[in-house]
């Protein structure tokens, strides 16, 4: 089940549960959608994946108690701003391969 980390990696900004500007990749680094586009160019710097929209949790018990309620949302942020110069160097031999084929 995903954590839905409360803030962007980089830059600490907060992404609540049903934030649309929240990014994730497949082992849930998260990212905002600025980060995401402005400084990684879509390559996470702690795997090289690709990243994508995270989902939203839905916030009522619409079925079975699968809710924010029953399953919260971690309060653990993880602050780890990334350096763009080693990043840009990182992600230069895999930023143009799409995040499928990395």
């Amino acid at each position: 089940m995903l954590e839905l980390r409360p803030s962007c990696e980089h830059c600490n900004k907060d992404l609540p549960p049903d934030s649309l500007d929240a990014r994730i990749c497949s082992y849930e680094c998260t990212f905002c959608a600025v980060c995401v586009d402005e400084v990684l160019v879509n390559v996470c710097p702690n795997c090289g994946g690709g990243f994508v929209q995270r989902p939203v949790r839905p916030a009522r018990n619409w079925k079975n108690n699968n809710y924010l309620g029953k399953d919260p949302a971690t309060t653990r942020v993880t602050h780890r701003p990334v350096d763009p110069e080693a990043h840009a160097r990182f992600a230069a031999a895999i930023r143009d391969l799409p995040p499928h084929v990395r």
